[in-house]
């Protein structure tokens, strides 16, 4: 297993911590299911980085066939992930706007709508490599989704 895999791991747990305890758990406020939803969504289509890696990373065939023909089945969805993530976050931050009002001295929120954007543009970047398969798009795409998911564990901890 790549070291990917345990930090995908790590953070799940923390999305699930988040949730797990919110004050008033179990009958959770609907931004924090749809937040919930849009990391886990988000987190599926981020460990596609650490099936690669590991394809990269080890050095037995058998297991870099079995992780390619794993990630052969999930590539057809990998886009809707995204967009299905992006529009989860964005009910996510409608709602919490609702609720709380939008303050940019509130470090949560200000880390939250920057992750919002950087998902925007993540999501964009991924679509335009369909049409448009270039190495600049590919490494901006990895690059965004890297940012993105140290961004959410920011997030997350505040």
């Amino acid at each position: 297993m790549n070291k990917w895999f345990y930090i995908n791991a790590c953070m799940l747990v923390l999305v699930l911590w988040n949730i797990l305890n919110y004050p008033s758990f179990p009958s959770l406020p609907v931004h924090i299911l749809f937040g919930g939803l849009g990391a886990g969504f988000f987190l599926f289509n981020w460990t596609r980085h650490a099936v690669f890696s590991t394809i990269r990373d080890t050095p037995e065939r058998r297991k870099k066939i079995k992780f390619a023909n794993l990630s052969k089945k999930a590539m057809p969805f990998h886009r809707w992930t995204g967009t299905t993530a992006l529009i989860l976050i964005v009910i996510h931050g409608i709602y919490v706007i609702q609720r709380f009002g939008f303050a940019w001295r509130h470090f949560k929120l200000l880390s939250g709508v920057i992750a919002g954007i950087v998902l925007a543009v993540l999501v964009a970047t991924g679509w335009i490599r369909r049409y448009r398969p270039v190495r600049i798009w590919r490494r901006a795409h990895l690059y965004l989704a890297l940012i993105l998911f140290f961004l959410l564990s920011i997030h997350l901890l505040l």
